[in-house]
């Protein structure tokens, strides 16, 4: 196969050893050209504005400045062509709904086998979908825990501002601070404070902090 034929894809990982290492992997397939290592998702969505447009994107989802929750919302809305494999550390079953719905195309873990992530980049480059049997078994075990699933699902999708208080309330700052940044009053930042303890049934910003760990929003 020619060069010009293999399947482009850019690794997006602020792992820099595991980046690289990936970057050699796929270089020396027949198939895949990695035709860009990047940081974090503003670094992609500059390269992406410039025109450099991958067929598949390699994606972690706990990254600094744009995580890859983020990353994939505006893959799904901007650039739908795009095939995206999220790798990862994080395999929580609401980390897998949330990436199902918003169109993620296959889920890894970070302590894959190579030929899998291979054999996962061959069936998303051909139009399929990748997600391993442990993964498939994890989301059985989601949609049983609950006779109304799609009532169950609701109650844990976060909207992007919930997503934002999260990561915020996971730092040192203070809730005044938080309403700052977020350029909200501190009210709506209690009231936001106050929903997500309702619909993750959680008692303190503590068990906030726990829960955004624990589904890879954010890394400690």
């Amino acid at each position: 196969m020619k060069t010009s034929d293999k399947c482009t894809v850019m690794l997006v990982d602020d792992h820099v050893i595991l980046r690289d290492a990936l970057a050699a992997t796929l270089n020396n397939t027949n198939k895949f050209r990695v035709i860009g290592t990047l940081s974090n998702g503003l670094e992609l969505m500059e390269k992406l504005e410039l025109g450099q447009i991958p067929d598949v994107i390699v994606l972690d989802l706990n990254m600094p400045k744009m995580n890859g929750y983020e990353v994939a919302n505006v893959l799904h809305e901007k650039y739908p062509s795009i095939k995206t494999l999220v790798l990862t550390m994080y395999d929580s079953e609401i980390a897998l709904v949330r990436l199902l719905q918003i169109g993620i195309k296959g889920f890894l873990k970070k302590d894959v086998h190579p030929h899998e992530l291979q054999s996962a980049l061959n069936v998303i480059a051909d139009d399929g979908f990748y997600y391993s049997s442990n993964t498939t078994g994890k989301l059985a075990n989601f949609f049983q825990k609950s006779r109304d699933s799609a009532a169950l699902v609701d109650r844990v999708m976060l909207s992007p501002k919930e997503l934002e208080f999260l990561e915020l309330a996971s730092t040192e700052m203070t809730y005044k601070e938080i309403a700052d940044k977020m350029k909200l009053t501190p009210r709506a930042v209690d009231c936001c404070r106050d929903n997500l303890f309702s619909k993750l049934e959680i008692k303190s910003r503590v068990g906030l902090v726990l829960y955004a760990v624990k589904h890879g929003i954010v890394r400690l």
